[in-house]
């Protein structure tokens, strides 16, 4: 038996269709939607993750504006533009692209967000609203991955599901939206006895702990729905060869980039799972979609009443 493979790239053109939908109505209405990001420097995996976002601002009809202040930006500096963003009207999401520069206050700017436009979802407030399921804006990746859940036909209700990790971004709230959605759910990290036995109890196995092929075939249930959050880069031949041996695309890939990208799934594990996400293709794509979304639930949230349109959606 081998998984199902679940499409992330094929749920988030569903999602960005849908949002795009909801874009033009509100358009409509006089209320387009607005998204603000701020990149600080040059780092060059943030610089390709902040222009993917622009991007798909772009293709769904939000409006977006971009911020690059200098490597050398003080906290204060920091501050003082998110300030002004969240007294602009037309500006629904801030989205403040980490890691920041090591002399900045990451957590003071990230709280400074006004948490009506707090498209990422880390503000306490926002935390508080998912945990007392009050409508507010959810991290991107854990909504992502309920919405592959849910539109691959897998049911959250009554499922024993199992979150290895407890990130603020990821594992604990997807614990959370998971308890909202019915299951019961058991949070592991490196202090869990038996990680493998604690596993195997899962319907729905969550992998979102950092670690190249940590999760090996003897921690899936068979028949299991595998979510792999995971995004490692490989780099020495021999790692690569102890999960990718065989494997004739990652074979040329690996030898024409000295890299490849994999998650915190072990290859074998498609031989047990019943459903399995990819990486690539699998949950990364989401985040970018239900950013899109949050950005057009936040301006629905502060502005939609005033112009008295979707109030109900």
């Amino acid at each position: 038996m081998s998984a199902i493979v679940l499409d992330g790239t094929q749920i988030a053109a569903q999602i960005k269709s849908e949002v795009g939908e909801e874009v033009k109505e509100l358009t409509a209405a006089g209320l387009r939607p607005g998204l603000a990001v701020v990149l600080v420097g040059h780092n060059p995996a943030s610089e390709i993750y902040v222009r993917n976002k622009v991007k798909s601002c772009e293709q769904l009809g939000i409006y977006s504006e971009k911020h690059t202040p200098p490597d050398n930006v003080t906290t204060e500096e920091l501050l003082a533009l998110v300030a002004d963003l969240n007294r602009r009207d037309e500006i629904d999401g801030i989205l403040v692209q980490l890691p920041l520069p090591p002399q900045v206050d990451a957590k003071k700017v990230l709280l400074a967000v006004s948490p009506e436009k707090d498209v990422d979802g880390f503000h306490p407030m926002n935390v508080g609203y998912l945990s007392t399921q009050r409508p507010g804006l959810v991290p991107c990746t854990p909504a992502g991955i309920v919405e592959i859940l849910k539109r691959s036909g897998i049911a959250i209700a009554g499922a024993e599901a199992v979150v290895v990790g407890r990130s603020d971004i990821v594992g604990k709230p997807v614990a959370m939206l998971l308890l909202n959605g019915n299951a019961t759910v058991t949070v592991c990290h490196s202090k869990t006895r038996d990680l493998a036995a604690v596993c195997r109890r899962a319907d729905i196995l969550i992998a979102a702990i950092g670690k190249a092929g940590m999760i090996t075939p003897d921690f899936v249930k068979p028949g299991a729905t595998v979510i792999d959050v995971g995004m490692n880069t490989v780099t020495d031949p021999a790692e690569f060869k102890q999960f990718f041996a065989g494997n004739e695309k990652r074979e040329r890939d690996f030898a024409a980039k000295g890299s490849t990208l994999m998650g915190d799934v072990h290859p074998k594990v498609l031989q047990v799972a019943g459903a399995i996400t990819p990486v690539p293709g699998g949950v990364g794509p989401l985040t970018i979609a239900m950013l899109m979304s949050n950005t057009v639930k936040a301006a629905k949230l502060r502005r939609g009443n005033a112009v008295g349109v979707l109030a109900g959606r």
